[in-house]
C-alpha cells in the first residue's frame, strides 16, 4: 500500500528562512487537508514531497509515485495536448498511422498513452474538448479539470492537490469531492474549501511554530482549534493573576522587613546597644531586606516573562477581527434597478432581460455555472462597466466593489499610496488613523501592495472603500474568497456579518454563502 512517512522534516522558504520548524507524520489510505495562513508552506510541503524541491533537513519516505497538480497558470499559447503533456506521444503515434514513423519513433512510442488520455478526459468530463484548443480560451473551471487531467494521465499513486476546487462552480466541485473520495492511496490536499476540509480524514495546521494536527474533519477541527484558543487564553489569565501576585508578595515582604528593621531599632536604642551593634543589625537587616527583594525580584521577572509568553500565544490563535463602518442605509431606500438587462459574448446570450430591483440592507446571491455571465453581471450592477443592452440605475459613489483580483488596488503603491488615491480628502494624520482601524499601523502603511497576502490586501481594499465620509451603503462581491487563506475568509465573514447596507455577492463557497445569509438568489442557469 501506498504511504508517505515524513520524519522532522523542516521546511523553508526561498530565502534560507524557517517556515515550518518540523514536521513528522505518516499517511496511508487517507486524506490530508493541509491549511494555515498564505506564505506558511503549504505548497512547500507538497512540492517537497513530489521532490520538486528538497527539505531543509529530515527526511521523506515514499512509497508509491506522486504528482504535484499547483496552481501555476499555463503558459500562453499551450495547446490541451500540451497541457496534458501528450502532444509527443500523439504526434509519433500520428506518424505510424500515417505510415511514415521516424527511426526514433520505434523506441519512444508508448501505445498506452491514448488509453489513459481517454480515461483520463472521461473521469475529468472533459471528453468533447478539442486537443488543438489554447487553454487561454477555456474558462477557469475548465483549465483546473485540465489539470487534474493531467495528473490522472501520469497514474499516481499519491495525489498533491494545491487549491483544487479554486476557479470552480457546484458542479467543478462536486467532481474534486467525488475524485477524492474514491481514490484509492494518499491524498494532500491545499484548501480553503471548508467544504472539502469536512471530508478529509486528517487536517494540519502549518505555522511557524510547527504543526497543529487534527484528526477529523473540518468541523472536528473548528472544535479543537476553538479548545486551544480557551487555553491559551486560561493561559493567559493566569499568567496575569501570578504577575499580580508576585507583586503583592514582593510588597508584601518588602513591608514585612522593613517594619522589622524599625523594631530592631527602637529595641536597640530600648537596651542602649553600643553604636558598633546597631550598625551591624542594621546591616543584616539591609542584607536581608535586599535577598527578599532579589527572590521576589526574581519570582516577578519570572511571572512577567510566563505572562509575556501567554499574550504572544494568545494572539497567535486569535483571528484578526475588523469592524466595518455602518452606511446607515434605509430599508425603503432603492439601491439599484435593473431594467431589461442583458449580455452577450461570442455570439451567445448569457442572460436576459433582467428585471429586478434592490432596496435596503438586501443579500443576494448571484449564482450560475461558469460561463454564465456572472462576473459580467457583478461589474454593470457595480457601475464597473456599461452595458449594451439594458439599464442599471445605481449611485457609483455609494457602491464598493470588490473583485477576485482586487482591481481596486495597485500592486506597485504602498499600503498609504493606495488609501491617499482613494481618500483624497483625507489629511495624513486621517490617512493613518483610517489604516490603523483596519490593523495597518506604523511601518504598514509603506508595505508595497503586492508584497501583502490575499487577507491583508482584502483588509486594505475595506479600508480603502470605508474611509470615506460615509460608508458604501451597498458592496458587490465576485468571489471575494478566492486565493485567501481560511483565517482570511473568515475575517471577511465576521466583517460582513456586521454590515447594514445591501450586499450582492457571486460565490461558490458553500461556507461564505451560508454566512453571508442571502435573502434571494438570482441563478443565471435558471434563467
Amino acid at each position: 500500500m501506498s504511504h508517505v512517512l515524513l520524519d522532522r522534516v523542516v521546511l523553508a522558504a526561498s530565502d534560507g528562512s524557517v517556515l515550518v520548524p518540523e514536521i513528522t507524520a505518516t499517511i496511508a489510505h487517507e486524506t490530508v487537508g493541509l491549511v494555515g495562513r498564505n506564505g506558511c508552506g503549504k505548497t512547500t510541503l507538497m512540492r517537497t514531497i513530489a521532490g520538486d524541491i528538497a527539505p531543509m533537513s529530515g527526511s521523506i519516505n515514499l512509497d508509491g509515485i506522486p504528482a504535484l497538480m499547483h496552481q501555476r497558470p499555463f503558459p500562453e499559447g499551450t495547446s490541451v495536448a500540451q497541457a496534458l503533456g501528450v502532444e509527443a506521444q500523439l504526434e509519433i503515434q500520428n506518424r505510424f498511422e500515417s505510415g511514415s514513423p521516424l527511426e526514433a519513433d520505434f523506441d519512444a512510442v508508448d501505445w498506452n498513452v491514448s488509453s489513459q488520455l481517454n480515461q483520463a478526459m472521461s473521469v475529468c468530463g472533459l471528453e468533447a474538448l478539442d486537443l488543438t484548443r489554447k487553454v487561454e480560451q477555456l474558462s477557469g473551471g475548465e483549465r483546473n479539470r485540465l489539470k487534474t487531467a493531467a495528473l490522472l494521465i501520469r497514474q499516481p499513486d499519491i495525489l498533491l492537490l494545491d487549491e483544487p476546487t479554486n476557479d470552480l462552480d457546484t458542479d467543478g466541485r462536486a467532481f474534486v469531492y467525488s475524485l477524492l473520495e474514491s481514490w484509492d492511496g494518499p491524498v494532500f490536499v491545499a484548501t480553503h474549501d471548508r467544504d472539502l476540509l469536512e471530508n478529509v480524514d486528517r487536517i494540519i495546521e502549518l505555522s511557524p511554530l510547527g504543526t497543529f494536527c487534527v484528526s477529523g474533519g473540518w468541523d472536528v477541527f473548528e472544535e479543537a482549534r476553538e479548545a486551544e484558543r480557551e487555553r491559551a487564553n486560561q493561559a493567559f489569565e493566569k499568567a496575569r493573576a501570578d504577575v499580580a501576585s508576585a507583586q503583592r508578595a514582593r510588597q508584601a515582604s518588602v513591608e514585612k522587613q522593613q517594619s522589622r528593621d524599625r523594631q530592631g531599632r527602637q529595641s536597640a536604642m530600648r537596651r542602649d546597644h553600643s553604636r558598633l551593634e546597631i550598625n551591624a543589625k542594621k546591616e543584616r537587616a539591609q542584607a536581608t531586606l535586599a535577598r527578599n527583594r532579589a527572590v521576589g525580584g526574581d519570582r516577578l521577572e519570572h511571572a512577567a516573562r510566563a505572562q509575556e509568553k501567554a499574550a504572544s500565544d494568545v494572539a497567535k490563535v486569535t483571528p484578526i477581527r475588523i469592524e466595518l463602518p455602518l452606511s446607515h442605509l434605509s430599508a425603503s431606500r432603492v439601491v439599484l434597478k435593473a431594467k431589461g438587462l442583458c449580455a452577450k459574448a461570442a455570439g451567445r446570450q448569457l442572460f436576459g432581460p433582467l428585471d429586478f430591483t434592490i432596496i435596503g440592507p438586501e443579500r443576494i446571491l448571484i449564482c450560475g455555472p461558469n460561463g454564465s455571465g456572472k462576473s459580467t453581471l457583478a461589474r454593470f450592477l457595480s457601475g464597473m462597466d456599461n452595458p449594451a443592452i439594458g439599464s442599471v440605475e445605481i449611485d457609483k459613489a455609494s457602491v464598493g466593489f470588490l473583485d477576485q483580483h482586487l482591481e481596486l488596488l495597485h500592486p506597485e503603491e504602498t499600503a498609504l499610496q493606495a488609501m491617499q488615491r482613494l481618500n483624497e480628502a483625507l489629511d495624513p494624520n486621517a490617512l493613518h488613523a483610517a489604516l490603523a482601524r483596519f490593523g495597518f499601523r506604523s511601518v504598514w502603511g509603506d508595505r508595497i501592495v503586492a508584497s501583502l497576502s490575499g487577507g491583508e490586501k482584502v483588509r486594505l481594499a475595506l479600508a480603502c472603500l470605508f474611509s470615506g465620509e460615509t460608508a458604501p451603503y451597498a458592496l458587490v462581491l465576485d468571489e471575494p474568497t478566492n486565493h485567501l487563506d481560511i483565517a482570511s475568509v473568515e475575517m471577511l465573514e465576521e466583517a460582513l456579518s456586521s454590515y447594514d447596507g445591501a450586499i450582492i455577492c457571486i460565490t461558490h463557497d458553500q461556507r461564505f454563502r451560508q454566512n453571508l445569509r442571502p435573502h434571494r438568489i438570482l441563478d443565471l442557469g435558471n434563467l
